[in-house]
């Protein structure tokens, strides 16, 4: 499950970028009941992406922002209260990781889906029943 998080530069300090990777990934396996799973958690990736000062916008106006987009199966997050959770989690963890220095109205959090049958993992792709499968026989072990 790619994770982006794209911020203005000086937003975040880059000695809390790991931190706040971590919370970001912690809260979506706590919320899908994958905490430790030995499929899911290595497949959890993503980036930061730091755009210069000036060139971020809110409004068409030049903004410091913060958003968290995260690319899921259609499976992922269904219920309104997971979603919930997940986008309150990541508000606070931006929150703490810009010690409290960024306002919650311009950090944005997203989710888009990947199409059924092309989450492509080492070399597969694999199908949403196929994920599915993998995470429950991990969970087995």
């Amino acid at each position: 499950m790619p994770i982006q998080i794209i911020a203005t530069e000086g937003v975040i300090p880059v000695s809390a970028e790991n931190g706040l990777f971590a919370a970001v990934t912690d809260s979506f396996l706590k919320l899908h009941n994958l905490s430790g799973n030995a499929f899911m958690t290595p497949n959890i990736i993503g980036e930061f992406s730091i755009v210069p000062k000036g060139r971020t916008y809110s409004g068409g106006k030049p903004t410091d922002i913060v958003i968290v987009e995260v690319k899921t199966p259609s499976f992922a997050f269904e219920a309104q209260d997971q979603k919930n959770a997940f986008v309150k989690d990541v508000t606070e963890a931006v929150v703490k990781a810009t010690g409290g220095k960024h306002p919650k109205d311009q950090i944005f959090v997203n989710q888009v889906h990947a199409i059924d049958g092309i989450w492509g993992i080492g070399g597969k792709a694999y199908t949403n029943a196929e994920l599915g499968a993998a995470c429950h026989q991990a969970a087995a072990k």
